[in-house]
């Protein structure tokens, strides 16, 4: 018997951008969703959200339902048979989203989400690099052209947000409603 497609886990990729507070609230809001969530975090990951958050690395890891090494490219979701809903990068660093659009993976993180993309499962990628360069451009116009989503994360000033909290959220329930996800509380344009 196949699992229904809500029941099987979103992948959680975090790479050493600045933005760890997104992979933290996201990993938060799926829990409260019931949605089951496989972690990988690289090393840059783990330093970068010391210096931005009071969290540890292994706070965050809690959050998730399974955690993985970022080395262990044999894990279950480096293969495309292991089921997932797809998977989101909070936040992409433009080296994880660069060998993402090569094809030449380096670790557990961006391999899963080759599998993902040849699998043609939703791959967001939450990029954090401003201003960008036409290096840049050009390897996320690949990344969309293979199927991926680019969400930088942009808040939603028309929803007149009171505090930084609404302004991830809000940014969150943008990436999941490409998952069909977003919570039922979710504050929605009405002109």
């Amino acid at each position: 018997m196949s699992k229904s497609l809500h029941s099987l886990p979103i992948v959680i990729g975090v790479s050493g951008a600045s933005g760890s507070v997104f992979a933290i609230r996201l990993l938060q809001i799926l829990a409260e969703l019931d949605v089951p969530t496989h972690l990988v975090m690289s090393k840059a990951a783990e330093l970068a959200l010391s210096y931005e958050t009071d969290y540890r690395a292994a706070d965050v890891k809690a959050l998730a339902n399974t955690v993985y090494k970022v080395q262990d490219v044999g894990a279950a979701i480096s293969s495309g048979s292991f089921q997932t809903q797809g998977m989101i990068i909070a936040p992409c660093s433009v080296r994880t989203w660069s060998e993402i659009a090569t094809g030449v993976t380096s670790s557990l993180l961006t391999r899963a989400a080759d599998v993902t993309l040849k699998e043609k499962r939703p791959l967001v990628l939450m990029v954090r690099e401003t201003p960008l360069h036409v290096g840049h451009l050009r390897s996320l116009t690949a990344l969309a052209e293979m199927g991926a989503t680019i969400a930088p994360p942009v808040p939603a000033f028309y929803l007149k947000p009171q505090n930084l909290e609404e302004m991830v959220d809000q940014t969150l329930i943008r990436v999941l409603d490409s998952f069909g996800l977003a919570p039922i509380t979710a504050k929605r344009w009405t002109p």
